[in-house]
């Protein structure tokens, strides 16, 4: 073989290595670059870049099922909104037909058993959140089983142990909260709490494309069931300081502080929340808002400043009766109540009898029909 035709074969291989190269490198950058758009809540520009992955990569599965997730963070924005459910089952079943499309002709791809796996994964999240326990628990277990073959293929892709994660844990500690999923637990693994939050902490510092998610996974089971708020806030810290303006993010970040009564601390958070609804960032709504002018008035009761907390609780009563369709909110019921408190302070005694006996037309919640009746007969004074 002459000189030419090695250079040749050499540039041809070269030139095929490169495409391969550049075109994983793309695929890469382009998914990297929306999943930072969608913690960082720009959602309609992470639309628009996995609809380019979708395009340039139709035959992967990535840019379909994180164009689900883009509908799934804007649920999580508004869990009691139910308007995108649908859409977001949709996109799912997409994912799922496509890696089984991708598998009945390569039944070891790891990328489809992954993609297939977390798109069951997150139905089955949906329909809990929805308390629809058998099919959630039905995808939980489809799901499992897939993250466990794709693990089987590739035990150095760290990204699946977020299904293990999320499994070992939830699966020891669900139960216990809602005796409802027991009867399915059977057909399960056992959960190992403590080896899920090592799981989720290896993932978090080590995932390639589930590392912000794990991160928030431990930020909020360390807040909702560990009940440490240190820990839940060191995960917080490092999801801020990459994303500022995630209001989910922020949010629990702020509460670990008002679990612990530290009101100086949290109301840091809280008026940031508030001055980015009043500016109007994406994702922060009337809920974010709600939460965050409640604790803001709280924080004003507690420091015996009646007329700042009034101008907070009155924010937060008219953002409840908007929000609050089916039920009355433990915000709205506290609000009342602490508006007829306030009042009494300013003097207004009128105002404060008309919020304490609206309080009495509301549910009880703790104790606030007999604080309603006892202040309807003395004045409220600290």
């Amino acid at each position: 073989m002459n000189l030419k035709i090695w250079i040749l074969l050499l540039l041809f291989f070269t030139a095929k290595l490169s495409a391969q190269n550049y075109n994983w490198v793309r695929h890469d950058s382009l998914v990297k670059a929306g999943i930072n758009q969608i913690y960082g809540i720009e959602l309609d520009k992470a639309d628009k870049t996995f609809d380019v992955v979708v395009k340039e990569y139709a035959k992967h599965p990535s840019g379909k099922f994180f164009k689900a997730m883009t509908t799934w963070w804007r649920i999580l924005l508004d869990l009691e909104d139910e308007s995108m459910d649908d859409k977001f089952y949709d996109q799912l079943e997409e994912v799922i037909d496509l890696c089984d499309d991708i598998l009945d002709d390569n039944e070891r791809s790891v990328d489809a058993m992954f993609f297939k796996g977390g798109a069951l994964g997150f139905r089955g999240q949906l329909r809990a959140i929805r308390e629809s326990w058998f099919k959630a628990a039905l995808d939980g277990k489809d799901g499992l089983n897939l993250v466990f073959k794709s693990y089987e293929v590739n035990p150095k892709n760290v990204d699946v142990q977020l299904g293990f994660g999320i499994y070992h844990y939830y699966a020891d500690v669900i139960p216990q909260k809602y005796p409802a999923v027991k009867p399915f637990m059977v057909f399960f693994p056992k959960g190992d709490k403590n080896r899920g939050i090592k799981e989720l902490e290896n993932v978090a510092m080590n995932g390639r494309y589930t590392r912000i998610e794990s991160r928030h996974f431990l930020q909020k089971l360390l807040f909702q069931f560990e009940e440490n708020m240190e820990e839940s806030r060191k995960w917080g810290k490092a999801l801020l300081a990459d994303y500022p303006n995630n209001p989910n993010f922020q949010k629990y970040y702020g509460l670990t502080y008002i679990k612990e009564n530290n009101y100086t601390e949290a109301v840091k958070t809280f008026r940031d929340i508030y001055n980015k609804c009043e500016r109007g960032l994406p994702g922060y709504n009337k809920r974010y808002k709600r939460e965050a002018t409640y604790y803001l008035g709280m924080d004003f009761l507690l420091k015996n400043k009646a007329d700042s907390s009034a101008f907070y609780f009155e924010k937060s009563e008219k953002l409840s009766r908007e929000i609050d369709k089916e039920t009355e909110s433990g915000f709205l019921i506290n609000t009342v109540l602490y508006l007829g408190y306030m009042n009494d302070l300013m003097g207004k005694r009128d105002k404060a009898i008309k919020y304490y006996t609206e309080s009495l037309r509301l549910k009880e919640r703790s104790n606030s029909h007999e604080q309603a009746e006892r202040y309807l007969k003395t004045p409220y004074r600290k």
